[in-house]
């Protein structure tokens, strides 16, 4: 077995590692604006963060301060329930990646579209993959120094729409919470869909855990980064949205993009680029940090021995597993430059299902396993343990169960590649 690369992730770019991973600021979110209806979308924006972030936060920061290993949640999954489940939870989060990432750098070039109107689809294929080459070598000089440029990143995208705030704070002309729903959208049925949405919009939780090898002081790092990171992140969206509906009451014209929209009746032009630049640095943040936490899924595997060895090869000089992140961002590449938003589905389905099983893993090592040195743990006593377990297990399910047969049919095909791969494998003598 290879070694883990060197700690050399300290705090704050672990804290900006972690925001790009579940956020990365309200960008994206306007859509849920126009379905849901003002009021129900702040209500959900405010909720989520309580029932299904903070349970799942504090699920997480006990497993890693048990268990700070390279890998994670993969390392989690296989002490609790063995190789097999530590595989497939791997591997399903890997896989989930190649949809997830891949958005990012095709977000980039539609971003670039506000200030180039007329660009081509070559010209929009060459700035995604420059996009993709430029975080890709971030990433391979080194983890301290893809948490250091997370850092300046997550300063660029969130200065635009503080600015945007303040701006509309200044401009109140309305109660942001009116309507409550959306003309036709029931209390009941808003609120069904919307916690599955905002379920997505707060979920990443679990991805730092993979490069705890590599963080300075992990066993308290993880769970202060946690602990900073949820409450910023429900500011970071519910304040600048309720700003912007208090100044915009043209809620119902609301949609993916629309913030340059918001910043330029505000503030005016000036702050709508603003805002649009705000928006390419996230899009940036994004992805580098996900291309970071992502690609330690296939090393951990290889580190096992369940995916090829190479895989787990290692820079001398910069401890980076370099194999791991070239083969994770080329994937990212060819999806990004094809039309998978119909696999976009697969997102919530795999992400729930991976999640299911690495609350599990939280439920089986605590209670088979209470000796277990835990530096920190979830508190209120049994209560308190279990409601971090089921709250967002709930959430889980319902995100499942609502997603409809052919969503539901993609997810299950996705998730049986995982035990076939490793059913192959050991046929071929190779676990």
């Amino acid at each position: 077995m290879r070694a883990a690369p060197p700690r050399r992730l300290s705090f704050l770019p672990l804290l900006a590692v972690v925001f790009f991973n579940v956020s990365g600021g309200p960008y994206g979110v306007e859509d849920a604006v126009s379905a849901f209806g003002p009021g129900l979308c702040l209500l959900l924006l405010a909720l989520t963060p309580l029932l299904v972030a903070l349970p799942v936060a504090l699920a997480m920061a006990e497993m890693g301060s048990a268990l700070p290993e390279e890998g994670g949640y993969v390392a989690w999954v296989r002490r609790a329930f063995g190789p097999f489940w530590g595989f497939q939870v791997g591997w399903w989060s890997w896989i989930n990646s190649f949809v997830d990432v891949a958005v990012y750098p095709a977000l980039f070039a539609d971003y670039l579209r506000f200030w180039r109107p007329d660009m081509t689809t070559l010209e929009r294929s060459v700035l995604a993959l420059a996009f993709v080459g430029l975080l890709t070598a971030g990433n391979l000089a080194g983890v301290r120094i893809a948490g250091w440029w997370a850092v300046a990143l997550a300063v660029g995208a969130l200065a635009p729409i503080a600015m945007l705030t303040v701006a509309a704070f200044g401009r109140v002309q309305a109660a942001p919470w009116l309507p409550f729903t959306a003309a036709g959208q029931g209390w009941w049925s808003g609120l069904g869909v919307g916690v599955a949405v905002m379920m997505w919009n707060y979920s990443g939780w679990d991805m730092p855990s993979t490069v705890l090898g590599e963080t300075q002081r992990a066993e308290t790092a993880y769970r202060r980064a946690l602990g900073w990171a949820l409450p910023l992140i429900a500011i970071v969206n519910i304040v600048p949205v309720a700003a912007a509906l208090s100044a915009d009451g043209n809620w119902q014209s609301w949609q993916t993009g629309h913030w340059p929209v918001v910043a330029a009746q505000i503030g005016g032009s000036w702050l709508a680029h603003a805002v649009v630049a705000g928006a390419v640095t996230a899009s940036a943040g994004l992805f580098l940090s996900l291309v970071l936490t992502n690609s330690r899924l296939p090393f951990a595997l290889a580190l096992e021995g369940q995916l090829p060895r190479w895989l787990a090869a290692i820079h001398p000089r910069t401890g980076v597993p370099w194999a791991a992140v070239l083969v994770s961002s080329a994937g990212y590449s060819l999806f990004a430059l094809a039309s998978f938003k119909d696999l976009i589905v697969l997102n919530v389905w795999l992400y729930s299902l991976t999640l299911l099983l690495e609350l599990a893993a939280f439920v089986a090592l605590r209670t088979r396993e209470p000796a277990l040195p835990r530096p920190w743990r979830v508190g209120g006593g049994a209560p308190g343990f279990w409601l971090a377990a089921v709250l967002p297990s709930a959430a889980a399910l319902l995100a499942m169960a609502t997603a409809g047969w052919k969503k539901t049919a993609a997810g299950v095909a996705a998730a049986l590649t995982g035990p076939a791969l490793w059913w192959w494998q050991r046929k071929r003598g190779i676990l």
